[in-house]
């Protein structure tokens, strides 16, 4: 297992390590709705300076950022988080939210790779930046198979630590594949996954489902779920035919492995809370306001 010595020195700090802490601080807060003023003396900054900060990270006043992130947006989010698993869009249709999920074609590995632990893969990864911190990115000749995060206290999640502990989480998926260290081959995919320019059906990111056949249903499943949008673990079980599994369906959700690409940040609480998040609720607010930003939407 490699230790935190063995990689090379982590990048610089970025608008996310400020980010984190005024998401931690609205965490704590956002009942209350704090100012500008509150929120940029929490982060130890100006209301300028964190203003610019929003506008340049994702697009949003630290007004509508705040918006985004409430309980009153999720609800509104999930209005409609039944028929967005049922319904068939069509290209085009649907707005700025339908471009991530058109951006990802996907195949599924089959029982018995799973089963093997992996044995016989040979998955490449290295640390690359992200608008959410440090991205673990692990690839396979056959496409992406894992996106994680190097999560600190302030993030929360299942897995605090550096880049090691990091790549152990990730492994422990699949104990017996053959890891290399290799962030050139991994490095198109950080470029392709974080700008949206780089979205596009017509050269689609294909990613590689490693899991149980359950699992796997469940993933497929939070690829349908549109920019901008939520739903809610209940209706991912009703969706794959197993109404009464939404403690199974929650359980899968926790365990996949590419954050964010599977977009399992967008199901939560049928009240519309924020629930667990495997790199922690603190990221799972600031990328569900980051692509509010992206889709210039908040829910009323």
């Amino acid at each position: 297992m490699p230790a935190e010595a063995d990689f090379p020195i982590a990048a610089p700090g970025s608008d996310y390590d400020t980010v984190r802490r005024i998401l931690a601080y609205i965490t704590e807060h956002w009942r209350q709705q704090p100012t500008i003023e509150a929120i940029a003396d929490a982060a130890g900054a100006t209301p300028t300076d964190v203003h610019h900060l929003f506008r340049r990270w994702c697009g949003l006043t630290p007004k509508a950022f705040l918006q985004a992130i409430t309980l009153d947006n999720a609800k509104g989010l999930l209005a409609s988080s039944a028929s967005i698993l049922d319904t068939s869009y069509e290209v085009g249709l649907s707005g700025p939210g339908r471009l991530h999920d058109l951006f990802v074609t996907h195949e599924a590995m089959s029982p018995g790779e799973w089963k093997a632990g992996g044995e016989g893969l040979k998955l490449s990864y290295g640390f690359h930046p992200s608008p959410f911190g440090e991205a673990l990115i692990v690839a396979t000749e056959r496409g992406l198979a894992g996106l994680g995060w190097v999560s600190t206290s302030v993030d929360g999640g299942k897995v605090v630590g550096g880049r090691a502990e990091a790549l152990a989480d990730m492994m422990r998926r699949w104990p017996h594949a053959d890891y290399r260290f290799d962030p050139a081959s991994t490095r198109p995919y950080a470029g392709r996954i974080f700008d949206p320019k780089a979205w596009s059906s017509e050269t689609p990111l294909r990613v590689v489902l490693i899991g149980t056949d359950f699992e796997v249903r469940v993933w497929e499943t939070l690829l349908r779920i549109p920019v901008g949008c939520a739903t809610t673990y209940g209706d991912v079980a009703s969706h794959i035919g197993k109404p009464t599994a939404a403690r199974a369906v929650g359980a899968a959700v926790g365990k996949n492995p590419i954050s964010f690409v599977v977009p399992c940040h967008r199901v939560i609480g049928k009240s519309g809370a924020l629930t667990g998040y495997h790199w922690g609720l603190t990221r799972k607010r600031a990328i569900l306001g980051w692509e509010a930003g992206q889709t210039g939407e908040v829910a009323a």
